[in-house]
């Protein structure tokens, strides 16, 4: 595959996850593109079998990641939060979203990053489980589980 043939197939979706990490247009855009310069240039480190785009997404995050250590960069929170159900209610109000994130930012992999891309991203169960290579139920049980993980905290916070 191309460079073109990449970046028109993957664009979509890894710039929406950029913006799930970071809710900023303009920065999404940026770590965007250098994302896909990235795969590029380390195309020969890409193993065959694996999802383009859980890789793509992986350079993307790490790319996001190594930005905010660098600028320490702050983001502010949405005046609200998508939602899909009751839970998602549950977190509207902007300081308990804060804390939410905060929250999320120390979960393990894959629950940090389901419940983005569910939450933040808007993606489809579907699609979530198509970026990790899995089935639609393993992406709804994980993001179950992720909201379960965070309700923890808030709890015992």
């Amino acid at each position: 595959m191309n460079f073109e043939e990449l970046y028109k197939r993957y664009f979509k979706d890894v710039y929406r996850y950029v913006l799930s990490l970071c809710r900023d247009e303009h920065t999404a855009s940026d770590i965007t593109s250098e994302t896909f310069l990235k795969a590029i240039r380390s195309a020969n480190e890409f193993a065959e079998g694996d999802s383009v785009r859980v890789w793509l997404c992986q350079i993307a995050k790490n790319t996001y990641f190594n930005l905010v250590k660098r600028n320490k960069f702050t983001t502010e929170m949405p005046e609200e939060l998508p939602s899909s159900d009751s839970f998602e209610i549950e977190i509207i109000d902007k300081a308990q979203a804060f804390e939410i994130h905060k929250i999320l930012h120390r979960l393990e992999e894959p629950y940090k990053e389901v419940f983005s891309l569910r939450l933040f991203s808007e993606l489809s169960f579907a699609e979530i489980g198509n970026i990790f290579g899995k089935s639609e139920s393993w992406a709804r049980v994980t993001f179950h589980r992720a909201k379960n993980k965070i309700k923890e905290h808030i709890k015992n916070d």
